[in-house]
Parts: structure tokens; sequence; C-alpha cells
């Protein structure tokens, strides 16, 4: 493949992965359960989109946060059934990721823009 059919309207394959990593990471989970698992054993959770893998949540926190992923852990939690009065309706699908950091790697969200 040559140059020219890699690029597509003036970016190259490096660019549409690099935009697809930062659209990856919805936002950071904070709960009671999160901050205990970040503090006890270095996990952080991230809400993702529904179509993200493994490799793409290691790849985009070790791009924005610059720091070295060990394991990457997901999973689906289904929208439940819910009613308010006579309207019936449904919450939506989240998929999660749980980061867990090499050993002396930290996140600080404070510090991030």
């Amino acid at each position: 493949m040559n140059a020219a059919q890699q690029s597509v309207a003036g970016h190259s394959a490096e660019q549409h992965r690099e935009e697809r990593l930062l659209r990856v990471l919805l936002g950071p989970i904070v709960s009671e359960k999160s901050t205990m698992l970040a503090e006890k054993v270095g996990q952080i959770a991230f809400h993702v989109v529904p179509d993200a893998t493994r490799a793409e949540v290691k790849a985009a926190v070790e791009l924005l946060f610059k720091v070295e992923v060990n394991a990457v852990n997901m999973l689906n939690i289904k929208g439940r059934a819910k009613r308010f009065g006579r309207f019936h309706g449904r919450r939506d699908d989240v998929r999660k990721a749980y980061v867990r950091l090499a050993p002396g790697q930290e996140i600080d969200f404070t510090e991030v823009k």
C-alpha cells in the first residue's frame, strides 16, 4: 500500500488511530469502590465507549496520562428497565474498564487539564 492509499482526506493511519484513542475513554469512575481500588491495588476505573477493546484502552491510558499499564479488565453492565408512573424506560448499557497500573505509577486527576 502506498502513501496515497494510506492517507484518507489528508490524514495518515497513525493520526486516525490517535484520534480514536482520544475518544475511547469517556471519563473516570469516582465512587467509594473505585477510590478503594485505586488506593489498595493501583486500579483505576473508567467509563469507555461500547466498542472499545482492551488494547485500545491500554494505549489510550498510556497516551493520555503518560503511565505504564500492566492489565486491563473490561465489563459490560446492561441497562435496567425503569418506570416513572405509567411511562416505561430503560437505562443505557455501560462499558467499564478497570486499568491496573505498574508498581510506582499513579494518575492524579486533579492535575490533568
